[in-house]
């Protein structure tokens, strides 16, 4: 069995450097939640991940790259009808960050179109998924994936880790956005929310709201995830929570969540309790932020 199974969207990013070259590499935010875990986890082939490339150019070189990152790759699915999503960086004198996304008709829209697809998903310890999976499926595939994420809950098979990730413009609608991401809150053991997209999508003023709303459900745990403010864990004392020291360097915070949930649940497959867990996501967040990149070069 699987310590962990990722399950979402890569896709390859083209990132201008310096000059006129450009620099591939692939990220999504539950693959880049995939490699971080697999780097502070540290055992080869028990971080996997899960989603649908096709066979062109820029989808055939990924494979590749998820097993260096020493990611287990069974679970990859492919598409010999529509290509990798593609997304393209820019940097502009001051820093600031322009992306473009071509990713509509891309490979992963197809994820679960093989009659076993959703049936590997009880093959892991813990089940990781985003607000991203979800927007990206066929409202019928994501309706089947709630049931068998639903059944996993009910018969104990794995653990569910969920992180909303709100984006906007890949649901239909903020109304049908709450429906399935409270749906998603109600089936997941692990919550990993960034404060600023729960107070956005549910119209929450106040922090304390959004935390008082997480207390009220049932998670064996829940860090909620606030930026450079920290974190607040919810069960966990204020007073039993670790220093949160703001990063050296901020260059470019793309993958910020992502880094810290996946060294905070690698944490939690070590057996490390609260406060080490939040210590090892901050510390690792706050390195990522001081690179450009979703994926961070290896220290």
């Amino acid at each position: 069995m699987l310590s962990l199974l990722s399950i979402g969207e890569v896709m390859a990013e083209i990132r201008k450097v310096e000059g006129a070259d450009f620099r591939l590499g692939f990220a999504g935010d539950t693959y880049n939640t995939a490699v971080y875990c697999s780097r502070a986890f540290n055992v080869p082939n028990r971080i996997g991940y899960m989603t649908r490339i096709g066979n062109d150019p820029l989808s055939r070189p990924f494979v590749q790259n998820a097993q260096t990152e020493g990611l287990n790759t069974e679970f990859v699915e492919f598409s010999q009808s529509r290509n990798i999503g593609i997304y393209t960086v820019e940097i502009d004198h001051a820093g600031e960050r322009s992306f473009s996304y071509w990713r509509q008709n891309s490979a992963t829209r197809g994820l679960f179109s093989s009659s076993g697809g959703i049936v590997s998903i009880s093959k892991a310890q813990i089940t990781y998924l985003s607000g991203i999976t979800l927007a990206i499926l066929a409202p019928k595939v994501g309706k089947k994936l709630l049931q068998a994420l639903r059944k996993l809950k009910q018969t104990g098979d794995s653990s569910i880790a969920f992180d909303s990730n709100y984006r906007h413009q890949l649901l239909e609608s903020a109304k049908v956005a709450r429906a399935v991401i409270s749906e998603m809150w109600e089936i997941s053991d692990i919550a990993l929310p960034s404060i600023d997209d729960e107070m956005a999508l549910f119209g929450q003023a106040r922090e304390s709201d959004v935390v008082d709303r997480f207390a009220a459900m049932n998670f064996k745990a829940c860090a909620i995830k606030r930026g450079q403010r920290g974190l607040i864990s919810v069960g966990l004392d204020l007073a039993d929570h670790p220093d949160f020291p703001p990063a050296h360097k901020v260059i470019d915070t793309t993958a910020a969540g992502d880094s810290f949930n996946g060294a905070y649940l690698a944490a939690m497959l070590q057996g490390k309790d609260e406060a080490e867990r939040l210590r090892a996501g901050h510390e690792l967040a706050s390195k990522v932020v001081g690179v450009r990149g979703g994926i961070a070069p290896r220290s």
